[in-house]
């Protein structure tokens, strides 16, 4: 592909995340980054409101598999902002993919890594990598740990990834969209938590034997605002009675 062809490629952003996207748009403004360049897409399944700005007027909904053929054809460059699509393989080997995870790769990679992180003790953290066949696996161009508290939920954590996901977006964008880094391998393949993994944690079993502290643990870890994560089963009327943790700091 001719140089002059790439230039007049714009650059795709698929998030299912509207904090991140609207923020990712704040930061090209803060970088004098010229818009027009940008294209801003979601997911098919994705239910988050378009906000009321001119670039978002244009926001698309994008579907990876059926589509790949017409991002190669449109775009020089992807980038993943908590997009919840497989990119097909076909996009990948011909468009320079790039994915934002809200996790320390190699560990815990896939569903939610900050409520693998509590539970294993595995490093949580941000990574900016490029995409390759396997999920959250490509070769890592910045990577950053966050420390879990001993206070810390899933939401708790999730802010502050999200916070620095947004610092490493801003001192590397620039870099990014010129393709002017370098790349490390994982030093492992790690591990993987897929949704089911995730599910299975949600069903507390009552006649279980296990530590205060990996109880502790386990809810906290399931614990994110916004959200009914763990439950047990009331044996007398069947329902679900879900249980959160409010943990905070001595002051």
């Amino acid at each position: 592909m001719s140089t002059s062809k790439q230039i007049n490629k714009k650059i795709l952003i698929l998030s299912d995340n509207a904090y991140l996207s609207s923020s990712f748009l704040s930061i090209c403004e803060e970088l004098k980054l010229d818009l027009n360049e940008f294209h801003f897409a979601r997911s098919p399944k994705s239910n988050f409101e378009i906000e009321n700005n001119p670039i978002y007027k244009k926001h698309k909904i994008v579907n990876v598999k059926d589509g790949w053929k017409q991002i190669v054809k449109d775009y020089r460059l992807v980038i993943s902002l908590h997009c919840k699509q497989i990119f097909p393989p076909e996009l990948i080997k011909n468009v320079r993919c790039i994915n934002v995870h809200p996790g320390y790769n190699p560990y815990n990679r896939g569903w939610f890594p900050q409520v693998f992180s509590i539970i294993n003790k595995k490093p949580l953290g941000v990574t900016i990598h490029e995409i390759d066949e396997k999920l959250d696996h490509g070769k890592i161009i910045v990577r950053k740990k966050i420390d879990i508290k001993k206070s810390d939920t899933s939401g708790s954590l999730y802010k502050r990834i999200l916070n620095l996901e947004l610092d490493l977006i801003r001192k590397n964008l620039t870099n990014i969209l010129e393709g002017n880094y370098a790349t490390r391998d994982p030093e492992s393949d790690g591990n993987i938590n897929l949704k089911k993994d995730f599910n299975d944690l949600l069903e507390i079993d009552l006649s279980k034997t296990q530590t205060i502290k990996e109880t502790i643990d386990l809810l906290r870890a399931l614990t994110h605002e916004g959200y009914k994560n763990a439950y047990f089963i009331d044996e007398e009327t069947g329902k679900k009675i879900y249980i959160s943790l409010n943990l905070f700091d001595e002051n």
